[in-house]
């Protein structure tokens, strides 16, 4: 169900909320509660019981999934994750995003092309977002190691799957979640066949990981290394726009 349209001339009637927990995090925030209580209540091991009820908090804390204002045109490229940009390289895209895979849709075109990495730290909101409207045409689980996610080889050796978005014009946008070390498993909201809306809610990754989105040819980042992005409104490119921007830490 589409929420609140708000713009940016001032209309709409926006306001702060507490974000909602995810229904994934929901049990091990249950089941860490309740040994706390346990702890707490029935031992009396307070050395044990009052640390289980931080740690309590701090599970419902990244689960926490707060509605999004998610930017309404349609050649825009929406950032799929909370977190920083860490990298932003020319490479190939991955095999399984390439060339027909027997379904009769053909992936991306081989090439190298512009891949904008997003790390996400245990503190950010884990739950992905697509970046595009489209038909959700791949989605590829290939397992791996668990190494950190801020290494360049963790696209190729870590825990990882593949998705692949085709608009209705039929450009496609290709993006990958990959676990880290702490992450230990992707669970997706989607599978192949599905329509989806750009800024949907399309899977998390548990404790720690990232995102890479590939970008169509043509198409340049309008985020900076090191920029702070959130998942379903920062704007990563805007497709067929090429521009560099440069930044200033202070």
């Amino acid at each position: 169900m589409a929420g609140d349209i708000l713009d940016n001339q001032g209309r709409g009637d926006a306001g702060w909320q507490w974000p909602g927990i995810h229904p994934e995090g929901r049990k091990f925030g249950y089941i860490a509660g309740g040994i706390s209580l346990i702890f707490l209540l029935l031992l009396d091991w307070e050395l044990i019981g009052w640390p289980m009820l931080a740690l309590t908090g701090g599970i419902f804390a990244f689960f926490r999934d707060p509605e999004r204002v998610v930017p309404q045109s349609e050649n825009l490229i929406i950032s799929p994750a909370d977190g920083i940009v860490s990298q932003i390289s020319r490479i190939d895209p991955p095999a399984e995003l390439v060339g027909d895979d027997g379904s009769g849709h053909i992936g991306l075109t081989p090439g190298p092309v512009t891949r904008v990495s997003i790390f996400m730290s245990v503190f950010d909101v884990h739950i992905n977002r697509t970046p595009v409207t489209g038909v959700v045409r791949r989605l590829v689980y290939m397992p791996g190691k668990f190494m950190n996610a801020d290494l360049d080889k963790a696209s190729e050796e870590n825990e990882r799957q593949h998705i692949l978005i085709e608009r209705g014009d039929g450009l496609q946008i290709g993006f990958t979640q990959i676990a880290g070390l702490v992450a230990r498993r992707i669970v997706p909201f989607v599978k192949p066949g599905d329509t989806v809306a750009a800024g949907q809610r399309i899977g998390l990754i548990r404790f720690g990981s990232r995102v890479d989105v590939y970008l169509p040819e043509g198409t340049d980042p309008k985020v900076l290394l090191g920029q702070k992005t959130v998942a379903g409104e920062t704007v990563l490119a805007e497709i067929g726009q090429q521009k560099l921007i440069e930044g200033v830490t202070q």
